[in-house]
């Protein structure tokens, strides 16, 4: 059993960062990195296993669109890994996930919740291969492909992989119900892609509701899962602010749920905090490693 990390951009909120920005996290590899890398020890002090990197909105092409090199991009990039790796070595273990977000992440337009894409598998896999081998070479235990949203960005992963023989990878899906990623391909046939790749430790769900979860567990198989939701709560759009309350004692009791159900990999994403990981931590026990 590993327990990954929660909400990154949330719990860099609690610490004071303003994140307004298309950037999100990665704005602060400019301005404030050790913000994030207390965020990662906080994390790990609350129980996580695991910390992914405040790559997921860093990209190359977003970097230059705001002004910098392309050299000076890779640098930020790399850089989010070194602060992970900085934090799990102060907290004395753990692995260090650098963050693959999705396409639509550099779009910023909440692309990553429909897969509607301007690019096809091409595009796609072209668009990832700077960051994926930047990422790949830069001292992370693993990738974590997380929030991917389209099947097109899946056959492009793999492809990647497939460039990177030696490197290990989990593979994570967003999903709009309990059987479906969101553009509408099954999951289990987007999960179908990686079984039986011995470089993949696992395939599953994020930034999805906690309702869908036990029912997506049930379409993976072959592989082990990695489920990491959203808190529960729902994002008002118009009003750009989160509804709901989501309690951590209860988030926790459900992880617990999860885990029984199948998931060996279990954590937070958006709107959960070192709380939440605290209280996956206490309904489970035996720390482990990816």
């Amino acid at each position: 059993m590993v327990i990954l990390d929660g909400g990154l951009a949330t719990h860099l909120e609690a610490l004071g960062a303003d994140l307004r920005d298309e950037l999100w996290s990665a704005k602060l590899l400019m301005e404030n990195p050790s913000v994030i890398r207390q965020a990662h020890l906080d994390y790990f002090a609350a129980g996580a296993d695991a910390a992914t990197t405040a790559s997921y909105q860093a990209s190359i092409p977003g970097f230059v669109r705001r002004g910098l090199t392309s050299q000076e991009a890779e640098g930020l990039i790399r850089l989010s890994v070194r602060l992970a790796v900085e934090a799990r070595d102060s907290h004395g273990r753990g692995t260090v996930a650098a963050s693959v977000g999705p396409y639509g992440a550099y779009l910023a337009n909440g692309a990553e919740y429909t897969g509607d894409y301007d690019l096809d598998e091409d595009g796609l896999t072209g668009w990832h291969r700077d960051r994926w081998h930047i990422l790949a070479d830069s001292g992370a235990d693993l990738l974590a492909c997380e929030t991917i949203p389209s099947y097109a960005e899946a056959r492009a992963i793999a492809r990647l992989l497939a460039e990177t023989p030696g490197v290990r990878a989990w593979v994570s899906f967003s999903c709009r119900d309990g059987e479906h990623i969101n553009d509408g391909t099954p999951l289990k046939d987007a999960a179908a892609l990686f079984t039986g790749n011995p470089q993949v430790v696992a395939v599953g769900v994020n930034c999805t509701a906690p309702r869908h979860i036990p029912s997506l567990i049930g379409q993976i198989e072959g592989v082990p899962v990695v489920v990491y939701p959203n808190s529960g709560e729902t994002w008002d759009a118009p009003n750009r602010r989160w509804l709901g309350l989501a309690d951590p004692v209860e988030f926790g009791a459900a992880a617990a749920g999860w885990h029984a159900a199948g998931a060996h990999l279990v954590g937070g994403c958006c709107r959960t905090t070192p709380e939440h990981i605290r209280q996956i931590r206490a309904h489970l026990t035996e720390p482990g490693t990816a």
